[in-house]
């Protein structure tokens, strides 16, 4: 297989707390704990989980908006921050579209000058910044003569978002991170703004990181589905592997809490209950035991490798590993 266009070894943030009068370090927050995975190019990655999990924060230390406790980055095989690949041409081959369209744009700039700033800032001059803004605005769907000119505040939530993706694409990357770029917009809206984004991905080679809480977006994007509880991978394999034929209890959970239109398939009772541990003192082994229908002891006592499935589809349950001592365990014979 050919080198991943982005590869995340063994990602750590930890936000540390502050306790006592002297405001001693105490215990940490532990957003992200462990992660590790690699996207191919041209492929779409979906990331999903319940609030909290910490989908967002990933996203935010892959473009290094916050500073990882510990862990590698890699573009193309060369580590993110060092001499071969700085913050800077990295950011101009990775660029984010964030969930608030109207936060992320700056309210004193024009549509055109948001979307020609960061051209600018990367030696692009100021003629041939504004003539690519405008080409954008037209691909996007807004037309320049009406829109160039206007102000994040004189346009709908649906226009902003487009006017988000063209400055996010001003400088021609290759990989877009989009946390939960469509989550705010109306259904409508929300097809239009998904359709182009398939569009440009097939017109430019693009490569996406999709992040959303919305699993039927999810299935639609992404090639690849990654699955994140806690902190940690619970699953990841490919969309619809992972959709028909879920190897984690976590992941099944999620999908049941998918609208069925077959009123004959009603549940009755919520797939999941109770909320996740808290993430300052996670509980040991499996961090998923504690609202898991099918834990046993060795699930509380020893934490589950991811590995060891398949080399495409793999499950951070002891379930889904011969060998772990739980009863359930794949391969195990009866």
């Amino acid at each position: 297989m050919s080198t991943p266009i982005l590869e995340v070894v063994d990602l750590i943030k930890h936000f540390p707390l502050a306790t006592g009068l002297l405001g001693r370090a105490g215990s940490a927050v532990r957003a992200v704990d462990g992660v590790s995975f690699a996207v191919q190019e041209r492929e779409t990655l979906g990331i999903v989980g319940e609030s909290g999990c910490g989908k967002s924060t990933t996203a935010r230390l892959l473009m290094q908006l916050i500073v990882p406790t510990s862990g590698a980055i890699r573009y193309q095989g060369q580590t993110v921050g060092t001499k071969a690949l700085p913050l800077k041409e990295f950011r101009r081959q990775v660029q984010m579209v964030f969930q608030d369209s109207y936060a992320s744009l700056n309210p004193r700039l024009t549509v055109e000058d948001s979307i020609a700033f960061a051209p600018t800032v990367h030696g692009v001059s100021g003629d041939q910044a504004v003539r690519k803004a405008r080409a954008l605005l037209d691909r996007v769907g807004l037309e320049p003569a009406r829109f160039a000119g206007r102000y994040p505040h004189e346009l709908s939530g649906g226009q902003r978002q487009r006017v988000n993706i063209a400055r996010a694409l001003a400088v021609e990357p290759r990989v877009l991170l989009l946390d939960e770029a469509v989550s705010a917009l109306d259904k409508s809206v929300e097809a239009q703004v998904l359709n182009l984004l398939l569009d440009l991905k097939d017109e430019m080679g693009l490569t996406y990181l999709f992040i959303s809480h919305d699993l039927e977006v999810v299935r639609f994007m992404s090639t690849q589905v990654l699955v994140m509880y806690l902190g940690r991978i619970a699953e990841v394999g490919p969309t619809e592997a992972l959709y028909t034929a879920s190897r984690h209890p976590y992941t099944t959970a999620l999908l049941g809490s998918l609208l069925s239109m077959d009123p004959d398939n009603r549940r009755t009772q919520a797939p999941l209950a109770g909320d996740p541990p808290n993430p300052i003192d996670p509980p040991p082994g499996c961090r998923f035991h504690t609202r898991c229908a099918y834990a046993e002891p060795v699930c509380s006592t020893r934490e589950p490798d991811l590995g060891g499935v398949g080399l495409a589809h793999a499950a951070a349950c002891h379930m889904a590993h011969p060998g772990t001592g739980h009863s359930r365990a794949a391969g195990r014979v009866a």
